[in-house]
């Protein structure tokens, strides 16, 4: 954390400008080598100064440039901080980059300006995923979900639950260590007990809500499936409005999986047309057949394509039964209903039917409304926004979830009060480790090795 690091913050390639990043207590007067122009180690901060950027060695000219100069403390790394602006250009930028790391600094790691911005205090670890989030989002729901973890909400309500459970911990151990102080109320199980159903309550509360609003930054992983020539390709197309899958009358036409992305409600459906799933001696065809069992495991939608010209076969059923096992929230697409009704709707267990015709597109916008039904699209439009955005966050809110659990079942046992105190120091640690009050050096780089060069 002494040395002074360097990354392109821009995107490689050619473009009007580029910005070079230089954060560390050295960062001004080695970019200050290479500057003609105004003595930067006496220009005030924040400002931005015109010159050239000189390969000192060659006594040449590399480029004109802008230097933003930002001085610690009041920078995102809390570091001094220099940004490089020079015109855009593989060629040119590189050349800057290697002039920076001539005179001092090192190259960075990915995500490491975010990095030194978490280990000093300048944000937690909510905040910083929400950088990678807004990063990498993809609609404007998503957006606003990491910019109110990125303004600091989420882990306002996480510190909020961390600081009742510190009360109770404070007050416990009052009782333990000072049993000769007459002030202080007893704190048996009985008072235990109501303050740990509020915060698991408010816990449980913040659980629901994230897995519901996770779909706004993952978006949904949606496979399409069923028995060859059944329309699936035909339906994918008709929900991206464009020709992406080919479609013909031949039995397996489609043998790999095929992705596209459409938008409902400002939430992003990964779909993929996968191969019909039948029984086959063809080599290549059941490669794609294992693909779409294996796509269908790992949806979170499965949308089942049945013909309404046909009666339901037994690789429909098994179809059924296999999203049905797997716990996959799955709407039946009866396609074709232009056709003559053949398929006997009494055999399909599944509250969730919609009829289409995919000639002229009838029935779409009823797979769409019931998309939003069965994830609740329609209540997160009118949410705060303010989840616990991925896996890692939600994961150790579950697990303190559990341990409060078994607290209950301690106190009901009649468990000593300093038997569980231990168990609610470790909820509330891990509530710590989904801000980064609590972390592992581990956990901080397999993070932050997750972000791009120069954030």
């Amino acid at each position: 954390m002494n040395d002074t690091i360097v990354a392109i913050s821009t995107a490689l390639g050619v473009g009007a400008i580029s910005i070079i990043r230089i954060s560390g207590q050295n960062s001004i007067s080695i970019v200050n080598k290479m500057f003609k122009g105004k003595n930067l180690e006496k220009v005030d901060t924040h400002t931005i100064n015109y010159g050239y950027i000189i390969d000192n060695e060659k006594n040449e000219v590399i480029d004109e440039v802008l230097v933003s100069i930002m001085k610690a403390p009041k920078t995102f790394t809390t570091e001094d901080v220099v940004e490089i602006n020079c015109h855009g250009g593989i060629a040119t930028t590189k050349k800057v980059l290697e002039l920076v790391v001539t005179n001092g600094a090192r190259l960075a790691e990915p995500g490491e300006f975010t990095k030194r911005a978490f280990l000093n205090g300048r944000i937690d670890l909510v905040n910083a995923e929400a950088v990678i989030n807004l990063i990498n989002g993809t609609s404007e729901k998503a957006r606003k979900v990491a910019m109110k973890s990125l303004e600091g909400a989420t882990s306002k309500k996480i510190r909020n639950l961390r600081q009742k459970m510190l009360e109770l911990l404070a007050s416990i151990e009052v009782n333990i260590d000072y049993p000769e102080y007459q002030d202080a109320i007893e704190m048996t199980n009985e008072l235990v007990k109501p303050q740990i159903d509020i915060i698991q309550k408010e816990l449980i509360k913040i659980i629901n809500d994230s897995e519901n609003g996770q779909v706004l930054t993952t978006g949904i992983k949606t496979a399409i499936v069923g028995r060859p020539n059944v329309g699936k390709s035909s339906l994918l197309n008709k929900l991206l409005d464009e020709e992406k899958a080919i479609v013909t009358d031949i039995e397996g036409t489609t043998r790999d999986i095929v992705e596209g992305e459409i938008t409902i409600d400002g939430v992003l459906l990964k779909i993929i047309d996968t191969a019909g799933i039948r029984e086959t001696n063809d080599i290549v065809e059941k490669i794609g057949v294992d693909k779409s069992l294996k796509m269908m495991e790992e949806s979170e939608l499965v949308i089942i394509v049945l013909n309404n010209n046909e009666e339901l076969k037994d690789e429909d059923k098994e179809i059924i039964s296999t999203a049905k096992a797997n716990n996959k929230k799955t709407i039946i697409v009866i396609n074709k209903n232009d056709l003559e009704s053949k398929i006997n709707i009494k055999e399909i267990e599944c509250p969730n039917i919609v009829y289409t015709n995919t000639i002229d597109a009838k029935g779409i916008d009823d797979l769409k409304d019931k998309i939003k039904t069965l994830f609740n699209l329609n209540m997160l439009e009118k949410s705060d926004f303010t989840y616990l955005s991925n896996v890692r966050q939600i994961s150790l809110a579950k697990e303190a979830k559990s341990i409060l659990e078994e607290v209950y079942v301690s106190i009901t046992n009649e468990i000593p009060i300093d038997m569980i105190e231990i168990d609610i120091k470790r909820a509330w640690n891990k509530l710590g480790e989904i801000t980064g009050d609590v972390y592992s050096e581990e956990l901080i780089d397999q993070l932050f090795s997750q972000f791009c060069l120069g954030k």
